[in-house]
Order: C-alpha cells, then sequence, then structure tokens
C-alpha cells in the first residue's frame, strides 16, 4: 500500500500536466467559435479573468489564510509582470493569431514552448547545461530540432491534409485562400506569444519563492489580468456594443476559458513549477495539438495543411529529446543524493567506534601504574 501511494504521488504532476492539455484544447475551440462570431479578444481577456477572480479569491483568502505570506514591493511587481505577460500579451497575440490561421495550427506552434522555457531556464539559471553529459547534449539537441520545426510550420504551409474519411467543402478552401496574406503573420503573433508564456513560466518560479502561496498568487495574477486588461481593452476597442454579453458563445468562452485555463491551470502550473521547474510544466504540449486537431477537424472543419504537420512532426521530436535529457538527469540526481546518503552514514560508524574505544581506554592509560 505504501508503495502503491508513493507511485501515484510521483504521477500526481504527469497526471495533472496530461488533464491540463485536455482542458486547452477544448478553450481553443470553444474561444474560437466566439471570435468567428465577433466576439473582441481584448474584451474576451477581460471575462475571462473577472470569472477567474470571481471563482478563485473566495477560496484563495479563506484557504491560505494563515499561509499567505505579508506582500512586499518586490511581490507586486513579479505580480504586474506576471498578469502583462500572460493575460495581456500573450493570451491577445494567441487569439489573434489564432484568427488569422487556424485552433489546429494554433495549437502546434504552442510544441516550441518548451524549447522556449528551456533556453530561457538556462539563461535565468534554472536549468543546467553540461555539454560533456548526454542529457545535458540531448536537452540543447533538442532545443534545436524544435526551433527548426518553428520555422517550417511558418515558413512551409504545403497542401491541405484530410486528416478524417471526408473531405471539406469550397466555402471552407475560399475562406482559407482569403486568409493566406495573414499566414505568416499570424504565425509570428502566435511565436512571440510562446515566448512571453515562457517569459510567465520563469517569473512564475521567481515568485513562487518569495510568494509561496500558490492560490492566493493564482487569484491576485487573475485580478491584475483584469486591470491590465481592461485597460488595454478601452485603449483598442472603442465600440461600446463590444462588451455586451448574453446567455451565448460569449458567455461559454469566458467562463470556461476563466474557471479552467486562468484559474484551474494557473494554480496547477504553480504547484508542479515550484516542484518540478518551468520545463516540466511546458513539456506536455504536443498532446494538446492532438486533440485539437481532431476536435478542429469535427466541430470547425478545419483544413490540416502538409508544412504544420511535418513542422509540428519535427517539434515533437525535438520535445521529447529535451525530455528525455531532462528525465535522465533527474534520475541521476537522485541516485547521486542517494550515494551521497549512504557514503555520510558508512563514514559515521568507524567515527563512533573510535571515540567509544577512546573514551573506555583514555582512563585506563591516564591511571598511575598499580604496585
Amino acid at each position: 500500500m505504501v508503495n502503491m501511494s508513493e507511485s501515484f504521488n510521483k504521477m500526481k504532476p504527469y497526471l495533472a500536466m496530461i488533464g491540463l492539455q485536455f482542458g486547452y484544447a477544448g478553450m481553443y475551440i470553444i474561444s474560437l467559435v466566439s471570435l468567428k462570431r465577433g466576439f473582441s479578444h481584448w474584451i474576451l481577456v477581460v471575462y475571462r479573468h473577472v470569472v477567474a477572480s470571481l471563482v478563485f479569491c473566495p477560496f484563495a483568502y479563506f484557504l491560505e489564510k494563515k499561509i499567505r505570506p505579508r506582500m512586499t514591493k518586490s511581490i507586486f511587481l513579479k505580480i504586474m509582470l506576471l498578469a502583462f505577460l500572460e493575460p495581456v500579451l500573450d493570451q491577445n497575440l494567441y487569439y489573434l493569431g489564432m484568427q488569422y490561421t487556424s485552433a489546429t495550427f494554433a495549437s502546434a506552434t504552442v510544441n516550441v514552448l518548451p524549447a522556449i522555457t528551456f533556453i530561457m531556464a538556462v539563461v535565468f539559471r534554472l536549468e543546467r547545461v553540461n555539454l560533456k553529459k548526454v542529457q545535458s547534449l540531448a536537452k540543447v539537441i533538442g532545443t534545436l530540432i524544435t526551433v527548426m520545426g518553428a520555422m517550417v510550420m511558418t515558413l512551409y504551409k504545403g497542401p491541405i491534409v484530410d486528416i478524417l474519411w471526408y473531405s471539406h467543402g469550397g466555402g471552407q478552401q475560399k475562406a482559407a485562400a482569403g486568409s493566406e496574406q495573414h499566414w505568416v503573420s499570424g504565425t509570428i503573433m502566435l511565436l512571440s506569444c510562446i515566448v512571453g508564456w515562457s517569459a510567465f513560466f520563469i517569473v512564475q518560479k521567481k515568485t513562487l519563492e518569495e510568494y509561496p502561496a500558490e492560490l492566493s498568487l493564482t487569484s491576485l495574477v487573475c485580478v491584475m489580468g483584469v486591470v491590465e486588461g481592461g485597460i488595454a481593452a478601452v485603449i483598442m476597442e472603442r465600440r461600446k456594443s463590444a462588451w455586451a454579453i448574453g446567455f451565448d458563445s460569449r458567455l461559454l468562452a469566458a467562463a470556461y476559458s476563466g474557471i479552467v485555463c486562468s484559474g484551474i491551470a494557473y494554480y496547477m502550473q504553480s504547484v508542479v513549477n515550484k516542484a518540478r521547474g518551468p520545463v516540466f510544466v511546458t513539456a506536455f504540449s504536443p498532446l494538446s495539438m492532438i486533440i485539437t486537431a481532431v476536435l478542429g477537424a469535427v466541430v470547425l472543419a478545419e483544413q490540416l495543411h502538409l508544412g504544420s504537420l511535418i513542422g509540428a512532426g519535427i517539434i515533437v521530436v525535438g520535445l521529447y529529446s529535451v525530455v528525455w535529457g531532462k528525465s535522465r538527469e533527474r534520475s541521476s540526481a537522485d541516485l547521486d543524493n542517494k550515494l551521497t546518503k549512504a557514503s555520510s552514514s558508512h563514514e559515521e560508524l568507524p567515527v563512533s567506534v573510535s571515540d567509544n574505544v577512546h573514551h573506555q581506554t583514555n582512563p585506563n592509560m591516564l591511571s598511575p601504574p598499580s604496585v
């Protein structure tokens, strides 16, 4: 029973990150439906974090009331930066890039997230690289392969590939041809949002060192996301009618993405990021691409291009080279810790024996000889 419990605890981070990819796949589809029906992505970001704030702030206040650290200027500035990187910069660029391309393509570009995060983690010394070791070499080579895959997706579109048994209608093909000119700009927006998302995980890791209250940090990021996103929305979206919302796809997109992909996602990523680091958190993104590709073809009748498939395949190869190096590195670190503990406990035994012998023989050696 103890071994089963330990195995389940070890699997928790994996299960959490895998489950999160299903949540992201649903968000890609639901959000794109509302955006295609005229919902402003600036407004969606604001409403999304309003929902997340209303749901998670009460839990954070009561559940972490005793363990929540005191707010300092340094922590507050980091929270402001987190709210700018994810809710404002990342999400708006992502929604706009997804409108210019497709939900499937947008989810495929997320595959480059682990590579960008790895590079930033090395720069900020959250990851170590020693090219003399195989695991470090695998991480570096995997990162380069992932960047190559992203370049293929950007520069080569290729013919349409039907991933299901039926062909798509001509209206969809005309729409795709009309958006051809936006494909490159949409890809650049998506890759830029990935850079912002990677920076979010790096800053999140640093913030958790000073503010180790994951649920409170999640709620504060959502609240600041409402403030900063609201300012951006007022500047960029001048139509008052754009703020109108009812019981339709707009409300569904705001509620689903706010609860699942802002509140739950921020919290789960904080917990796993604190324990395993930012590279591990971002290592499961290819699963989201596969789920979104299937849902996009079924629900939205999206077209998948050969360039996207080739680029995504290259990215997956590079990604799992990075993951393999990361896992080997962790295994060797655990083995070194066990060997260190074993050697230290082994060295303590002779010292204690010699001390006992010293204490036992020392009085006789100092006593005067008997006559």
